[in-house]
Parts: structure tokens; sequence; C-alpha cells
């Protein structure tokens, strides 16, 4: 029986993100591309990133810039590892070239979710939970 198995890339999990970004790159042909887009989501390493209006070939290498609240935030070297060429939604999934430790910590990071810590428990109510466990020990 034939096994299938599936290897993940990813060096980390992908988190949520909608962050403007800016990309360049240039065409086969010599043209100089600048495209404005979001990213869907970020990795320690990459990003999938939406944009509109057109996209790079996969391999090649794109200039982004992420902008962040007062303007541009991080901008980093990527290369082209797929696209979806969805009518509706164009998507590339971008992967860092060289250093990415500035990445991680400017912007995937702080997009990792926020899990606010459980409330204090009062005395009272702690010692009524022990009980209770008490009780279904016996």
């Amino acid at each position: 029986m034939a096994r299938h198995m599936e290897f993940e890339n990813r060096s980390g999990p992908r988190y949520l993100a909608s962050l403007e970004v800016k990309a360049e790159w240039d065409e086969p042909t010599g043209t100089h591309i600048v495209a404005e887009g979001t990213t869907e989501n970020v990795g320690p390493e990459g990003t999938l990133v939406h944009l509109p209006r057109q996209l790079p070939d996969v391999g090649s290498t794109v200039r982004l810039e992420v902008m962040g609240e007062n303007g541009e935030l991080l901008q980093v070297i990527a290369e082209v590892l797929r696209i979806e060429r969805n009518p509706g939604h164009p998507l590339a999934a971008l992967q860092l070239v060289g250093e990415t430790d500035e990445w991680k910590g400017l912007v995937w990071e702080p997009a990792a979710p926020r899990v606010a810590p459980p409330p204090p428990v009062e005395e009272s109510e702690a010692d009524e939970d022990a009980e209770d466990d008490d009780d279904l020990t016996h």
C-alpha cells in the first residue's frame, strides 16, 4: 500500500494579520512594477500577500515594504514561492531572503494572538471549588 506523506516547510505558526504592504519587482521584460496590497497572514520567515492589480512570477525576487501606523515599518527582500491567480483575490506567497530577526520582532511576533489571562479566583471561590472536587472523589 502506497503511503502519501506531506512535509510542512513552515518554520513556525502563521498568524492572521492585515498589514499594508508595497511590493516592487522587475518583470522579465524589464518593466519595473510597484504594487500595493495587504498581508493575509504572516509567518516567522514569510507572508501571504493580496496584490489586487498584478502578481509577480514564481521564483522572482520582490522588495516588500510593510507599513506601520506611522509609515514604513520594515523593508525586506523575498522570493515568490507560489501564486494564486484567483480573479477576485490574487495572492502571492513570499519567503524572506536573508536575515529574519527584524521581521520576527517587528511583524510576526506582534501579529500573534493575544490571550487574556483568566481572572483571579477569590479565596472563598477557590475553597468552594476544592470542596466540590472532594465530593466528586468520595
